[in-house]
């Protein structure tokens, strides 16, 4: 194995290791239930998990798509009146996001989709980090902003993690400023990604990395359409009062968050030749 500790190693008490290697590097490595580690921390050591970074990337935005669509289906069969209901008391015919996850059992339910996935959300946030770092190791620039790429992937996380925590119904200033980071962070951590990645095009042979530009750029557009429709739709409804317009609002916000992870997937495109390895140490253990 060449060089596998570059590829990214994670350090977690209890002497667990997670990484993240090329699939490329870990030809011929491997045992029945033993990874040959002397390569990677000086000696062997057991394997506990071991999985393509595709498909931990699929579970990572499959966790809040399942989360939030189940939410609203019970918001709206069971608790429709409360999920649909404003002060300007007109007829609304789909729930909000946050009407969805502010009521019980939906807001236990996207509280676990959300605290579950948000761990394997920073490991593919730093695993983008690594890899820019590496494919801009001479350029200034783009090494500047993969670091900016990483704060706002990061920010994102926690004002996700913010207006799901905290809902409309408990305190409302901040589950709205939650909201607010939320789409800001994501807008402007889609905008740096796709800059990156039409530097990486530019430079790069590979169909995959022109198909991988594309679709980002595609999905940034649309988000930042949906983005302003929601808004106009919102700001429509607390001005007018018109019925219907708080029921488009609510389309539209869900189409914010579908591009949203639509986005985000293009990671299996990026990291397909990747496996996620946890590892533990060498202690006297039985797995």
């Amino acid at each position: 194995m060449e060089d596998v500790a570059s590829a990214g190693l994670l350090t977690f008490p209890g002497s667990v290791h997670l990484l993240c290697v090329s699939v490329a590097d870990i030809k011929d490595v491997w045992k029945p239930k033993m990874l040959q580690g002397s390569n990677i921390l000086g000696h062997e050591r057991p394997l506990v998990i071991r999985v393509s970074f595709a498909t931990c990337v699929l579970a990572t935005v499959c966790l809040p798509l399942l989360g939030l669509i189940t939410c609203v289906f019970i918001s709206a069969v069971f608790h429709f009146e409360d999920a649909t209901g404003t002060h300007c008391q007109v007829p609304n015919y789909l729930p909000s996001i946050s009407a969805s996850i502010s009521l019980s059992p939906e807001c236990h339910i996207w509280r676990f989709c959300i605290g579950l996935h948000s761990a394997p959300r920073l490991l593919v946030a730093f695993t983008y980090f690594k890899f820019y770092r590496a494919r801009f190791a001479t350029r200034l620039p783009e090494r500047s902003l993969s670091c900016l790429n990483l704060a706002f992937s990061c920010f994102e996380n926690l004002g996700l993690l913010l207006l799901t925590y905290v809902s409309s119904n408990e305190t409302y200033f901040v589950h709205k400023e939650g909201f607010v980071l939320f789409i800001v962070s994501s807008l402007i951590h889609m905008l740096i990604t796709c800059r990156l990645w039409k530097a990486i095009k530019k430079y790069s042979l590979s169909p995959e990395d022109a198909k991988s530009h594309l679709w980002k750029v595609r999905f940034l557009l649309l988000n930042v359409c949906f983005c302003a429709f929601a808004g106009f739709f919102y700001w429509k409804h607390n001005m007018y009062c018109e019925s219907g317009s708080y029921t488009f609002f609510a389309l539209f916000e869900y189409l914010v968050v579908f591009s949203n992870m639509a986005f985000h997937l293009t990671a299996m495109w990026d990291f397909k030749s990747r496996e996620v390895m946890v590892i533990s140490s060498s202690e006297d253990k039985d797995f």
